[in-house]
């Protein structure tokens, strides 16, 4: 099995100082998708870029605490592709791609992290034009190779997938183009949403983010918006999946799956 973790740190110094390298030790993903480091290469060398026994790969923003993403992994990439060609967005550190070809396959694992509209009309604006771009990223992607997109998405596709659906129709996050691109991802372009697909109707044990107002971690008030999206023949090697929530690391959830491969 090749088991595959997505994290929204919240950031990386934080994490680890709420434990997470014992729960790699623990858990041994053989690969983890961070995303939202709020970290510069000058925190992470020689402290953070070794974690639970593997090995770390980065692509920090810009703006010093601000988002970033990055990729541990227990086996060598063939190659790593920091950003993917964006004028707006690469110097965000949104995107990281992990390859690990063989002469019979084509592989990439990709720790992605879409930006949230949530503070006002600007960001949401800047959204709708990242999904725009990593969805033709995403589609040439498909036609060249199998690939595993692991991230936080920002986006709770249907009403099972939070807590609050009703009251939250006109919030960022759950309005009807976010949920409608969500739709054309995982049917015309034909990629995976794989902890769906083993859990077509899992509700609150499958939500990977609470908001830190009120009791909303207490009170299970969480959104699924954390995924695998994924190239049909690698999800259909996926076995079982799981949202851990017996420590906090972060305001999101460690979400695992178990593949029936090997890199």
């Amino acid at each position: 099995m090749f088991k595959l973790t997505s994290l929204n740190l919240n950031g990386i110094r934080s994490a680890a100082r709420k434990g997470l390298e014992n729960w790699l030790v623990r858990h041994a993903p053989d690969c983890i998708c961070v995303q939202e480091l709020k970290a510069q290469m000058a925190d992470i060398e020689g402290q953070l870029d070794a974690f639970g026994g593997l090995r770390g790969y980065f692509n920090p923003a810009e703006k010093k605490g601000y988002s970033g993403v990055g990729l541990y992994t227990r086996h060598e990439p063939s190659a790593v592709i920091r950003g993917y060609g964006s004028a707006e967005f690469d110097s965000e550190g949104r995107y990281l791609e992990a390859r690990f070809d063989t002469p019979k396959r084509k592989l990439s694992i990709v720790s992605c992290y879409f930006p949230s509209g949530t503070s006002g009309d600007i960001r949401q604006a800047a959204k709708y034009r990242f999904l725009h771009e990593i969805e033709a990223v995403l589609q040439r992607l498909k036609a060249e190779r199998e690939f595993i997109l692991c991230g936080d998405v920002n986006i709770a596709h249907h009403e099972i997938d939070l807590k609050n659906w009703r009251g939250n129709q006109k919030n960022s996050g759950f309005l009807p183009d976010e949920r409608a691109w969500v739709s054309q991802i995982t049917g015309d372009v034909g990629l995976v949403d794989v902890y769906r697909t083993l859990h077509p109707n899992a509700t609150g044990e499958a939500y990977t983010w609470w908001s830190n107002r009120g009791q909303a971690w207490a009170n299970n008030v969480g959104w699924r918006i954390d995924y695998h999206l994924a190239t049909p023949a690698s999800a259909s090697l996926a076995r079982s999946a799981a949202v851990y929530k017996d420590e906090r690391f972060s305001d999101h959830a460690p979400l695992t799956i178990d593949y029936q491969m090997k890199l």
